[in-house]
């Protein structure tokens, strides 16, 4: 077991900053609550239930066992399938294929697994601004030279 003191945190959480869109979401519900109307642009979520049949595939995927890891890159038929599908919708050529995609659960890990292979301390990171807010978040905490340029 690692015994930590509650002193010795790394420095390297001071860097951890707070990204606003639930403070943003929760203002958003409050203006709603006192009825204004509010087109909901802060956490990503829909704003509709999931589809009842996409609700039974999910059921019916665990009573079949789909319930282990799958590679770290994604599911080959999905991997394949996106690719496919990209690949016409974007007029790709030469075609992609399954090894150009990588699934992930969100944008996050993507954007942090690609700013953590392309900055180092010090990198000027320039970016549009209001942006996804995870873009600044993780430059900052790689210590890269943050440089928002203004969206009017």
């Amino acid at each position: 077991m690692l015994a930590v003191h509650e002193d010795r945190i790394a420095a390297a959480v001071a860097r951890l900053g707070a990204e606003n869109a639930f403070e943003v979401l929760a203002r958003a519900r409050q203006l709603e609550a006192e009825g204004r109307r509010v087109v909901h642009m802060e956490i990503g979520e829909p704003d509709f239930d999931t589809p009842d049949h996409i609700k039974k595939a999910a059921i019916d995927a665990l009573y079949d066992n789909h319930t282990h890891y799958t590679p770290s890159s994604g599911m080959l038929i999905l991997r394949e399938t996106i690719a496919e599908y990209a690949s016409r919708f974007r007029r790709i050529t030469p075609e992609w294929n399954a090894d150009n995609v990588v699934i992930s659960p969100g944008a996050k890990p993507i954007i942090w697994n690609i700013l953590s292979a392309l900055l180092d301390k010090g990198d000027e990171f320039i970016y549009f601004d209001p942006a996804y807010p995870a873009y600044a978040s993780c430059a900052t905490y790689l210590e890269a030279d943050v440089q928002p340029i203004p969206l009017l």
